[in-house]
């Protein structure tokens, strides 16, 4: 990854500042903090994959989402160039982004700690989130056959009917966002149940009981009709997660919320 992080930053003109480097999910991805020959801060992410399992609804989310968004009126790192090779049966994708200076909210997707942010930075959540579902995509986030399989399974209801299918981000937690409002990694954006950004935020905040309740404030879909469906999918994913031996600490937080769910 190393090798070919270099070899990304050579073919695309920048120098990647030492000294700094940031590791994704199992080692498949790699970023760090570089500059073009004129000076302007970029960020330098390399992405990999298996030859035979690319390209993917994710591999091409960064590209369609700079074709659907560009920079989301600010609240989107902007894409600036790409650069792909394949070595050793494998595929390797470099996309250099606008920088975002701002650290995110989160070392991880969960919120482990009380987080007071201003009433700007909700009222930017919102509207990005709502020019997002707006945009007609024929990428798909959740699929029906995967609501009707896993919330059976795991809230032992049928799954709530979807009254409207959305746009989403999809991947919407709290170390993919900064403030001041940026919005990271759209890797998986596409269509899923209307509401389903603002259930997979509040599921990630469920150990701060306070934060909580500002994302159901933000979001007054949630725990109403609107938000059923949405909810009880993230619900169920999250419960899945667990199941496999992640996200613990959410356990008895997503079972109480799976009960609440089932209730209405």
């Amino acid at each position: 990854m190393r090798v070919h992080h270099t070899r990304a930053a050579k073919a695309l003109g920048v120098r990647v500042e030492p000294g700094e480097e940031f590791w994704g999910w199992r080692g498949r991805t790699l970023g760090a903090p570089a500059r073009t020959a004129a000076g302007l801060p970029v960020w330098l992410r390399l992405v990999s994959a298996p030859a035979d399992k690319a390209p993917t609804k994710q591999w091409d989310g960064a590209t369609d989402a700079q074709r659907a968004f560009g920079d989301l009126d600010g609240y989107r790192p902007a894409l600036l160039g790409m650069y792909e090779t394949a070595a050793n049966d494998a595929t390797y994708r470099a996309e250099l982004s606008a920088r975002v200076d701002q650290p995110v909210l989160s070392d991880g997707p969960i919120l482990r700690r009380g987080l007071h942010l201003p009433d700007a930075w909700w009222i930017g959540l919102t509207r990005a989130l709502e020019k997002v579902s707006a945009t007609d995509t024929d990428r798909v986030a959740v699929r029906q056959q995967y609501r009707d399989r896993a919330i059976p399974e795991f809230l032992k209801i049928p799954a709530p009917a979807v009254t409207c299918w959305t746009t989403a981000h999809a991947d919407l937690h709290w170390a993919n966002v900064t403030s001041p409002l940026r919005i990271l990694d759209w890797e998986d954006w596409g269509a899923a149940p209307e509401g389903y950004d603002a259930a997979t935020l509040y599921a990630y905040t469920l150990l701060q009981p306070d934060v909580a309740a500002r994302v159901r404030s933000a979001f007054p879909a949630l725990g109403g009709p609107a938000g059923l469906a949405a909810e009880a999918t993230v619900c169920a994913q999250l419960l899945q997660t667990v199941a496999r031996g992640d996200n613990l600490v959410l356990e008895s937080r997503l079972w109480a919320w799976a009960e609440e769910i089932r209730g209405r």
